[in-house]
C-alpha cells in the first residue's frame, strides 16, 4: 500500500481535476498511477497532454500502442503499469499470446509487434542510443523512420506513469487485479 495520497476528484488539487475527470469517464475509475500523479498537477497535466497527442495524433494502431506501453512497463519493472496495460492490450485486440510474451520479457511472434517491442526496450536499455541494427529491424517490419520519434513519445509517457507507480506503489484496481504481475515471475 502507498503512503502517498491517492487523489480522487474530491481531494485532488484544482489543477488536477480535469485530467482525473476525463480518465474516470474513459475507464470508469481513476487509474491508480493518475491518482498518485495528481500529487503533482504539473506531472499529471504533462502526462495527460502528451498522452492525448500520442493517442490522438499518433500513427500506431491501438494494439501497437499497447504493445509499446506494455513493453515499456515490463522494461521499467512497473507492476501497476504492466497489469493496467495488460488489461488495455487485451481490450485493444493484442493477441493473448503476444501479451503473455511481452509480460515474460520475450518478443511476440508477430514480426511487426516484435519489432516494435524490441525497439521500445532498446530505447530504454540503451538510453536512446540506438544502433543501425535496431533501426533496420524496426523499419524492416514496415515502420517508417519518423515512427522512431513516436516511440520516443511513448517511452517518455511511460516513464511518467511507470516511475510514479514505482515510487508510490498504488494498489491495483479490482478490474486490473486479475492481470497482476511481478518482475521475473
Amino acid at each position: 500500500m502507498t503512503s502517498y495520497p491517492m487523489h480522487t476528484l474530491d481531494t485532488a488539487p484544482a489543477e488536477a481535476k480535469v485530467p482525473l475527470t476525463v480518465l474516470r469517464e474513459t475507464f470508469g475509475f481513476v487509474p491508480g498511477a493518475a491518482a498518485v500523479m495528481a500529487n503533482s498537477p504539473a506531472l499529471l497535466n504533462s502526462f495527460f497532454s502528451a498522452f492525448g497527442h500520442f493517442r490522438g495524433g499518433g500513427t500506431f494502431t491501438p494494439a501497437e500502442r499497447q504493445v509499446l506501453l506494455l513493453s515499456n512497463a515490463v522494461a521499467n519493472g512497473s507492476e501497476w503499469a504492466v497489469a493496467f496495460h495488460t488489461l488495455e492490450a487485451l481490450a485493444d485486440g493484442v493477441p493473448r499470446e503476444a501479451v503473455e510474451a511481452v509480460r515474460r520479457g520475450e518478443l511476440p511472434r508477430d514480426p511487426r509487434l516484435a519489432a516494435l517491442s524490441a525497439l521500445t526496450v532498446a530505447y530504454i536499455e540503451k538510453r536512446g542510443h540506438l544502433d543501425e541494427t535496431d533501426v533496420k529491424a524496426f523499419t524492416s517490419a514496415g515502420f517508417g523512420e519518423e515512427q522512431l520519434f513516436e516511440v520516443v513519445a511513448g517511452v517518455a509517457i511511460s516513464a511518467m506513469t511507470n516511475y510514479a507507480a514505482n515510487v508510490a506503489r498504488p494498489p491495483l484496481e479490482p478490474v486490473v487485479e486479475p492481470h497482476a504481475w511481478t518482475p521475473g515471475a
